[in-house]
């Protein structure tokens, strides 16, 4: 059986942290920005951790 390929684009929009944890970074801070405080703004560039149900999903995108 061939090998399993990991998805090039989990690759590029997750990472994983010392512990095992998968890190993504938040939505909504590309484009429209002069509506959104800077509190808002400054919050949505931190990283957050992938919620419990999407995180199977996300395993199986990372498998190599």
């Amino acid at each position: 059986m061939p090998k399993m390929k990991t998805v090039s684009s989990a690759k590029k929009r997750f990472r994983t942290t010392g512990t095992g944890k998968i890190k993504r970074k938040k939505a909504f801070k590309s484009h429209i920005l002069t509506k959104k405080s800077k509190k808002r703004k400054r919050n949505l560039t931190k990283w957050d951790d992938v919620s419990k149900a999407d995180l199977p999903n996300v395993k199986l995108m990372l498998t190599k």
